[in-house]
């Protein structure tokens, strides 16, 4: 099959799909019964799309979810579609979700972030690239074959949910039963849930890091106080959880829980000289990240923090005044929300018992008469692949076919759950296939996909099965 123009009617039919997903509000991270129906919306699109491609799809009913408040609200279903089932081609699976972080206007979009905007080649709205762009994109790719009456050479399988970013409800739970089911004859796993190191150089990406997700509470009473009746003659929760929050990290990022650093893998000299050859211009990354400066001066150096060593980031406050004006209250109860990104080899439960053991001890030195919690609310391991496996191979020969140059190989910062989970599990080879540019800015303000970057890797998506099969 010739290598498809951009000019070509599958092309043409890129951008209309993808305003109409990127129009359903399908956020999971809210759980309310609004957007869960967007959700379910969102999921019937995807069924209908795969059927027109003559898939056979059965979307699995995942139950219900019930909330700490007594409310109970539907999982959407996870999809599972098969195209093909020739014993003698070798069976890619591809793996997408269709949910999206939560987004408003006034918190900062120049645009509607529920309607697909171009300015400049660039194709705003959420869930351009994370992650509806990336799975249309495969299917874009399986459709340009239908297109020309090309047969495929690959047989395809999709794993399509809909709670990723509400941490894959009931997804491991599946994938473990469907092991010897949907799973039993596939090869390969393909996952494009992530983004290059550049804004031009196309990447693959070969492990995550882990998350663990921690809420400490300080809490006086239910109710908040008046500082002109009470300040001065309590211990206020506030001033005991800024104190415990800033324990856990100094200016130079370096995490001061004790121990937490012990299980971090050793850096070799392989590793080291994978990091000296990735192109990345460092003034052209702050630049694109809005950054007046990075921790760190080299390349080498920033890459290995940001993949390969552990990071705390403190993400909020719960509780606390955080509206415009000047209210006069002391908080009688505040939660903090901090996480800790793993990385190989450390154990979850060993980090869960320092984080513990680390803020009893800070909170027990300040004689406070408040009471304090903590909870691990979210643990997920990291991840790395076998970079010598013949579907990197192949992706490296298409990516050279369609963008002509050899990938970065890359390590992520983030945290993307199924990829462990499909390696533990399934025990088949795992790969992360970018199609974003580092500067798209998923889950964040003026989320967007380049058109170029949209179309390329619908055609990089098509080479990669023409590949697989050679090397298969």
């Amino acid at each position: 099959m010739d290598d498809p123009e951009p000019g070509s009617e599958s092309k043409m039919q890129l951008q209309p799909t993808l305003k109409e997903w990127v129009a359903v509000e399908s956020d999971s991270v809210q759980p309310v019964p609004r957007l869960r129906q967007e959700l379910l919306r969102m999921m019937v699109l995807a069924e209908e799309r795969l059927r027109s491609l003559g898939a056979h799809v059965n979307a699995v009913n995942m139950g219900s979810q019930k909330l700490p408040d007594g409310q109970t609200l539907p999982i959407p279903p996870i999809i599972l579609a098969e195209l093909g089932n020739n014993p003698e081609k070798p069976t890619v699976c591809f793996y997408g979700h269709l949910d999206v972080q939560p987004a408003r206007q006034a918190d900062g979009w120049r645009t509607d972030p529920y309607t697909l905007t171009e300015v400049d080649g660039k194709l705003y709205g959420r869930g351009t690239t994370d992650n509806k762009g990336p799975v249309l994109a495969w299917i874009n790719a399986v459709s340009t074959f239908r297109a020309l009456d090309e047969d495929l050479p690959v047989n395809i399988k999709f794993i399509i949910e809909g709670m990723e970013e509400a941490g894959s409800l009931a997804l491991e739970e599946l994938v473990k039963k469907e092991k010897a089911g949907f799973f039993s004859n596939v090869d390969y796993i393909v996952i494009s849930d992530n983004l290059w190191i550049s804004q031009s150089k196309p990447a693959l990406t070969y492990g995550t890091r882990g998350n663990s997700y921690f809420m400490v509470e300080v809490k006086c009473r239910d109710q908040d106080f008046h500082s002109g009746t009470f300040g001065g003659i309590l211990n206020e929760p506030m001033a005991d959880l800024v104190a415990l929050l800033g324990s856990l990290v100094d200016s130079s990022g370096r995490i001061l829980i004790p121990g937490i650093y012990d299980h971090v893998a050793p850096l070799t000299e392989e590793e080291r000289k994978m990091y000296e050859a990735i192109d990345l211009d460092l003034e052209e990354y702050r630049h694109s990240s809005q950054m007046q400066k990075f921790l760190f001066d080299t390349k080498e150096e920033l890459l290995m923090h940001l993949w390969r060593f552990p990071s705390l980031s403190i993400h909020g406050i719960e509780g606390a005044f955080d509206e415009p004006g000047a209210k006069t209250v002391i908080p009688g109860r505040v939660i903090g929300k901090f996480s800790i990104r793993l990385v190989p080899h450390m154990n979850m439960s060993v980090v869960e018992k320092q984080v513990k053991r680390h803020l009893e001890s800070t909170f027990s030195k300040r004689n406070s008469s408040n009471q304090m919690t903590i909870s691990m609310t979210l643990g997920l391991h990291p991840w790395i692949a076998n970079i010598r496996d013949n579907q990197y191979l192949a992706a490296k020969r298409a990516i050279k076919t369609v963008f002509g140059t050899e990938p970065d190989m890359i390590r992520d910062g983030s945290t993307i759950p199924i990829a462990q989970i499909f390696q533990a599990t399934i025990q088949k080879s795992v790969m992360m296939l970018p199609l974003g540019a580092v500067d798209d800015g998923e889950h964040s303000q003026n989320e967007k996909i380049n058109r170029w970057n949209y179309i390329e890797g619908s055609k990089v998506f098509a080479a990669f099965f023409l590949e697989v099969a050679k090397l298969h």
